[in-house]
């Protein structure tokens, strides 16, 4: 919605509210590399530092992983689970286990877990390369000007890159999918094999997700070069804000504390547009 864009709700013609900072506010200092908080409803910039500088994502990549996943896959589609060689978090897959597309995105997203991106990966028609083929190509559609992708679970890797205001832009169209949504929103569950053998218990590694009000997602990144990542959506309100942080000693602190900055120094009002 543009600044003073009229619309009408009950037959009245009204302006969508804009935020306005306060006189006396003053920028909080956070450690992050870059930032970057945005009002959805109006597209206006909250907080910005270094939103267009190239870092390294992370498990900031699931939130494309997922999205090619949901493009490719339907939910009930079972997937069968192949040799894996991957660091970092996993949900603990077996080999020649067999879930069900949708429980591997529990695993990708509630979890973050490298071994259930690969396995989306490796069961993609054409194999793991055309899936990242696949991201890289869903980022060129949504004008993620500043993002590369080489892998669908965001272990660094040369040139594997993406900017806070890149981050924003996926997330805000992965947070409009009802599914993905609700999986980010999720704050534990256990999925099973498809023959009810193996069980995964997962818990959102999200720490700010039913403990700061409003906030219903999106994803976490930490790697030791990346330091820690955070894309945060909160809904307060009825105003809709999306922040992003890459390269933070502190991202649940520093998120909330952003929160608490941008609902103290901003006021929403209706402005309408100028008219000489």
């Amino acid at each position: 919605m543009e600044l003073g864009k009229a619309v009408v709700k009950n037959g009245d013609k009204v302006f969508a509210p804009v935020p306005i900072a306060k006189e006396s506010s003053s920028f909080p200092v956070i450690s992050a590399q870059a930032a970057l908080a945005v009002d959805l409803s109006s597209g206006i910039s909250l907080y910005e530092k270094n939103p267009d500088t190239t870092l390294l994502p992370a498990s900031t990549t699931k939130i494309i992983t997922a999205l090619v996943a949901l493009d490719s896959y339907p939910l009930e589609a079972v997937l069968k689970v192949g040799k894996i060689k991957i660091d970092g978090q996993k949900m603990g897959l077996v080999f020649g286990e067999e879930m069900k597309m949708e429980d591997l995105l529990y695993g990708l997203l509630v979890f973050s877990a490298n071994d259930a991106a690969e396995v989306l990966a490796q069961d993609y028609p054409g194999g793991y390369d055309v899936f990242v083929d696949a991201m890289n190509a869903k980022a060129k559609e949504l004008s993620l000007e500043n993002t590369k992708f080489y892998n669908p679970s965001g272990v660094d890797g040369n040139g594997h890159v993406t900017t806070a205001r890149d981050l924003i832009r996926v997330s805000e169209v992965a947070m409009r999918n009802p599914e993905f949504a609700k999986i980010v929103g999720t704050k534990e569950i256990t999925v099973t094999s498809i023959d009810g053998k193996i069980k995964h218990r997962l818990t959102n590694i999200n720490l700010l997700l039913g403990k700061v009000p409003g906030v219903i997602g999106v994803k976490t990144g930490w790697t030791e070069n990346a330091r820690e990542n955070l894309v945060t959506y909160l809904e307060r309100d009825d105003k809709k804000v999306m922040i992003a942080l890459l390269g933070s000693q502190d991202r649940f602190g520093e998120t909330k504390e952003l929160i608490d900055w941008i609902f103290a120094n901003y006021e929403w009002k209706e402005v309408k547009p100028y008219s000489p």
